[in-house]
């Protein structure tokens, strides 16, 4: 991303799948307001802070572009998290607490990156696997159904970010 911004581009969308941390069916569409912020990236781009929170022109820009498609979506906090082995029954009980329904592995560090280069940065997520209940992780069919959808959608949402 900082070559890219360096290059010149001042707009991102980014797309991807996440994990639910509550009781949310597969294959939904998200996007992410804030971010929590346990990995290391982010920390390197923005002063320490519990979580980022992302560009509300982007949020709403990819909002509006779902609108216009007829997709039901819901905003979300999202916890950011660059180890998957990390997240552990305590730490999804601990995160869910925190107001997080997702969980993922790039948000974060993103969002840093686009304030502080000064780019515009948004993140359409579709719900994957599960950890909603924390004794049984549900692999589901890891969102398979939306990863094609939700390029078709970005390459529609991106003509007008």
């Amino acid at each position: 991303m900082d070559a890219l911004i360096a290059l010149g581009c001042r707009k991102f969308l980014a797309v991807g799948s996440c994990g639910t941390l509550v009781d949310i069916k597969e294959n939904d569409f998200l996007i992410p307001t804030r971010a929590l912020r346990d990995e290391g990236t982010s920390y390197k781009y923005l002063p320490a802070s519990r979580y980022v929170d992302l560009d509300p022109v982007a949020v709403e820009k990819i909002g509006q572009g779902l609108k216009e498609q007829g997709l039901p979506f819901e905003p979300c906090t999202t916890w950011t998290t660059d180890g998957f082995f990390r997240e552990t029954q305590d730490m999804v009980e601990y995160r869910r607490g925190e107001g997080c329904q997702v969980v993922e592995m790039e948000c974060a560090s993103m969002a840093a990156v686009a304030a502080k280069r000064g780019a515009e940065f948004g993140q359409l997520l579709y719900t994957a696997d599960s950890l909603a209940n924390v004794e049984a992780h549900d692999d589901r069919d890891w969102g398979q159904a939306s990863q094609a959808k939700a390029l078709h959608i970005c390459l529609r949402i991106i003509h007008n970010f």
